[in-house]
């Protein structure tokens, strides 16, 4: 499975492992893959913390981390001295209390209300061009952080030349063709071409049709890495045979006992069908797979208001799914997943995912042999 993206980045497998766990991110980087953390979450002193951890237990080895510049954001927040929380509208602020008022979720205490405001003014505009510049700030003072990905947004060039010129590959996520030739033309080394199965932000166009039109357009030049409704070995030969050079995975990652989700998350998760897993805005503004609940079809009802351009409406999000972790509220619980959640029925470990891929995908492998050779 070695592919020219491997001996670049200094990887066993071209298996990319993103996740914003950080047991997670050393787990498949040991196991031979190559790990990614999701920065989005972290504030730049959580990032720091996380990254040195990564540092000390991942063996010497390389891994990367993600970071979201979108194009379309609200730009008053991002310049604004003020908490992000602070700048939330009236009305989708109180649509939101109201429904959680509706469905008895009771209000924080005051101190769990300090810790959350906290958390949120650190990390609250992780999602716009400034904020991710804060975070790769922190990843350069990583060695072994050997590859920044934008899943959101095309870098500039002068980001992807200043990240070269530090030995640094860039890698960015897209949807659409024509999102690629942008991506190449700002010079990055890998696209994940992330087809509309995948969790998180995503598209509409398959997996099976953009991966070949992405590789058509951009390669050999750009490495291209196939993303969404991947979790089993026979998918990876089947990316192989698209042209990619590896894969993206990310849901399958979320049932693991590495993974930081709470019980109830899990419980979530392990019980969501394929066709759960749905696109709203409810999180970010922008669309993103994620499992569906009470909560995010609310938004979707009429008379609910207009969904918020980042960062407002991650807090939004963030705030109200604190509550509902409290309350433990199941019902409310919403957050990104792709469709193989419906795959996912049981706890497991990041190393047997890795077994079970590279089992899977050589008996794939050699049962197609034969007819390759007719």
């Amino acid at each position: 499975m070695r592919t020219d993206i491997c001996e670049r980045l200094g990887c066993e497998a071209p298996v990319f492992a993103f996740s914003h766990c950080r047991d997670v991110v050393v787990e498949a980087t040991r196991a031979g893959g190559f790990g990614v953390l999701g920065a989005v979450s972290f504030s730049p002193e959580q990032l720091e913390r996380e990254l040195k951890w990564i540092d000390e237990h991942v063996d010497g080895k390389p891994y990367g981390v993600d970071v979201l510049i979108p194009a379309n954001y609200d730009k008053a927040a991002e310049a604004a001295e003020q908490p992000v929380q602070d700048l939330l509208p009236d009305e989708q602020r109180r649509f939101m209390e109201d429904l959680l008022a509706r469905e008895g979720v009771p209000p924080l205490s005051a101190d769990d209300a300090q810790v959350a405001r906290e958390e949120l003014i650190g990390r609250g505009r992780n999602s716009t061009p400034a904020g991710a510049r804060k975070l790769i700030d922190v990843a350069l003072r990583h060695p072994q952080v050997k590859l920044i990905v934008s899943a959101l947004g095309t870098p500039s060039r002068a980001l992807v030349d200043e990240l070269h010129a530090r030995g640094i590959l860039v890698g960015s996520l897209c949807g659409k063709p024509e999102h690629a030739v942008d991506q190449r033309d700002a010079g990055v080394d890998l696209i994940v071409a992330q087809g509309t199965e995948a969790g998180g932000h995503t598209g509409q166009i398959s997996t099976m049709v953009l991966v070949p039109q992405v590789v058509d357009l951009v390669s050999p030049q750009v490495a291209v890495l196939a993303a969404g409704g991947i979790s089993r070995g026979r998918q990876i030969a089947a990316a192989f045979a698209l042209g990619a050079q590896g894969v993206w995975m990310g849901t399958v990652w979320l049932g693991t006992r590495e993974s930081e989700l709470t019980p109830m998350e899990k419980d979530v998760l392990f019980k969501a069908r394929t066709e759960d897993a749905v696109q709203r805005k409810y999180q970010t503004g922008k669309t993103v797979r994620m499992i569906r609940s009470k909560a995010s079809e609310a938004w979707e009802k009429p008379g609910a208001p207009k969904h918020l351009p980042p960062p407002l409406q991650n807090v939004l999000y963030h705030s109200a799914r604190i509550r509902i972790e409290k309350a433990r509220r199941a019902d409310l619980c919403s957050f990104p997943a792709g469709q193989v959640v419906g795959t996912l029925r049981e706890e497991t470990s990041v190393r047997q995912v890795m077994a079970d891929l590279m089992n899977e995908y050589a008996e794939t492998a050699e049962r197609l042999s034969p007819l390759i050779n007719l």
